[in-house]
């Protein structure tokens, strides 16, 4: 299975990113409302939860709305406010040694389900980049020019609450946050959809990983691997072994952040088989404003002072 991925300079939503919407809308519709459309909060009540939880967001999401015109369905998938549930394994990893810090991520998903862009935007004058996914705002991870890093990973339970999707909560982090701690509070302080693990780093080499969800006190932790699970679920097998794999690879003093990396393109932290499959590994350095995302075989560099316009495609299997 062959999948083209396209680096691109987005400053805000315009014409262009409607286009991009209107074409995706069944995939986000699907993602956003499950089986149960009828459910749902209506776009009132979504705008509402916008602005108590993430009022800087605000005048985004309604430009957003403004270009997809008088559409009530539209408006309330844009808002990622209560989300159906969804399942996708990730490993990631902060590295604090020498070329650090750095924050090393793999992501997995269906190919044929997950966003092909990689942007840089500058929506309030901050410069993000990021891997986007879904309709409008979200972000698998990213980078703000500032040196924060954020990064996701499901939190292995298919529990649901009243709250917003993770992948616009980054999104908010990245355009409004500096520094760890402000992220952390912000992570802590607004309400998450579903379980979800979230690791944050900035250029100082400050570093958290957050374990959320809905209904539960967030645990801020000082674990330098996350997976697939939380310290109440029980992991899968595959979720623990890919954390111990990473742990085992951070504390082995030979380890480099380049034979980091490396691990992160083999067995069991890369998945090149079944419908979930390891899409890219990403390489976040705070300190010099860089990320480089990586296939086996590919290794496409991308930084706030060398941001380079392109695609790369990518045969899967």
């Amino acid at each position: 299975m062959y999948k083209t991925f396209v680096a691109a300079r987005e400053d805000r939503p315009g014409e262009a990113w409607l286009s991009r919407f209107v074409a995706g809308r069944a995939e986000a519709e699907s993602w956003y409302f499950g089986q149960a459309v009828a459910s749902t909060p209506s776009a009132k009540e979504c705008r509402a939860a916008l602005q108590q939880h993430m009022p800087e967001l605000l005048p985004h999401y309604d430009h957003a709305c403004t270009l997809v015109g008088a559409d009530e369905v539209a408006h309330r998938v844009l808002s990622h406010y209560r989300p159906a549930p969804e399942r996708f394994g990730c490993s990631q990893a902060v590295w604090l040694g020498e070329e650090g810090p750095a924050l090393v991520r793999n992501f997995d998903y269906p190919p044929n389900i997950v966003s092909d862009r990689f942007e840089m935007t500058e929506w309030s004058g901050l410069k993000v980049i990021s891997k986007a996914q879904r309709p409008w705002g979200g972000c698998l991870d990213g980078m703000n020019e500032e040196g924060l890093v954020a990064s996701v990973t499901l939190g292995g339970s298919r529990a649901q609450g009243v709250g917003f999707s993770i992948i616009l909560m980054l999104r908010y982090v990245l355009e409004t946050c500096h520094q760890v701690k402000q992220a952390v509070e912000a992570l802590c302080r607004i309400p998450v959809a579903l379980p979800q693990n979230v690791t944050v780093l900035d250029r100082s080499g400050r570093y958290a990983t957050l374990f959320l969800g809905p209904r539960q006190q967030p645990i801020v932790s000082r674990l330098k691997a996350c997976t697939n699970h939380q310290p109440a679920v029980r992991p899968s097998s595959s979720s623990m072994t890919r954390q111990l794999a990473v742990l085992e690879a951070i504390e082995d003093p030979s380890t480099s952040l380049f034979s980091l990396t490396d691990r992160f393109l083999l067995a069991p932290l890369y998945s090149g088989r079944g419908s979930y499959r390891t899409l890219y590994t990403a390489v976040y350095r705070p300190a010099e404003g860089r990320v480089d995302y990586i296939w086996p075989g590919k290794s496409w560099c991308q930084s706030f002072n060398d941001f380079r316009v392109g695609e790369y495609t990518h045969c899967y299997g």
